[in-house]
């Protein structure tokens, strides 16, 4: 299994947040992360439009956690930026009647017991 580039920047991008405790420029982010500014603006747009982050325009501006760090998980951000399960039975036409579809299930269930830890338990 594969996490995308997006949602590990994501992740890193809102652990640096939780860290700074303050407004932070997508530039110093974006340097401090190594983390494209680019591909950056993108993610944090999506996580803005989720209600995780917070911007401010103008001098000082930047970005900043929308809630406290102990209230946002790895999780959260995850399945945001990936989508919510590894492998979508109920769009497959063999759902029903699929040998596999438990395997899927306990996947699934792994992924979310391991990110379920808020950013203040990262830093």
């Amino acid at each position: 299994m594969k996490i995308s580039k997006k949602a590990q920047y994501g992740l890193r991008a809102m652990v640096y947040l939780a860290k700074a405790k303050k407004t932070c420029s997508l530039r110093k982010i974006s340097f401090a992360e190594k983390i494209p500014f680019d591909f950056l603006e993108k993610i944090m747009s999506q996580l803005e439009k989720a209600g995780l982050v917070k911007s401010k325009k103008g001098t000082g501006g930047g970005y900043f956690l929308a809630r406290k760090s102990n209230k946002i998980s790895a999780g959260q951000i995850v399945s945001l930026l990936e989508g919510t399960k590894p492998v979508n039975c109920s769009c497959c036409q063999r759902a029903r009647r699929c040998m596999t579809k438990s395997v899927w299930r306990k996947v699934e269930l792994s992924l979310h017991k391991a990110l379920d830890i808020n950013l203040s338990e990262l830093i």
